[in-house]
């Protein structure tokens, strides 16, 4: 399984979102067609622009919980402070990709950035 994790600000596009996804991809040499799915935290599953990209993408969105984040906080590459002190993890991007591509996971690199939104890209075997 592949999986997109995804974090943004508030009210960051579709256009934004699926820019940085393709990014990310097109980084770690992944070929849009065995994109699975995008992850974020649960409270990022509504902003309308990650739940849009998902449908552009024609991949599943994926919710993972702040618990959930938190376990996967080890095997982050990066850290953001503003997420750490807002959520309590160190990367919203790359814990969520972690957790969505369940067993055996790994990302393919650090988290890559947009202007509003960051992605990073992890594949495992699958919840």
């Amino acid at each position: 399984m592949i999986v997109a994790g995804v974090g943004c600000r508030r009210g960051t596009s579709a256009e934004e979102v699926e820019r940085v996804v393709l990014k990310a991809l097109d980084a770690f040499d992944v070929m849009r067609a065995r994109l699975d799915a995008i992850a974020t935290e649960t409270g990022k599953t509504t902003e309308p622009g990650i739940a849009e990209a998902a449908r552009r993408l024609s991949v599943d969105l994926i919710a993972c919980e702040t618990s959930e984040l938190e376990r996967a906080a080890d095997a982050v590459l990066t850290l953001s402070t503003l997420v750490l002190e807002a959520k309590g993890v160190p990367s919203i991007a790359e814990a969520s990709a972690i957790v969505a591509a369940g067993r055996n996971a790994r990302l393919l690199g650090a988290r890559v950035a947009t202007a509003g939104a960051t992605c990073a890209i992890a594949i495992g075997e699958g919840r």
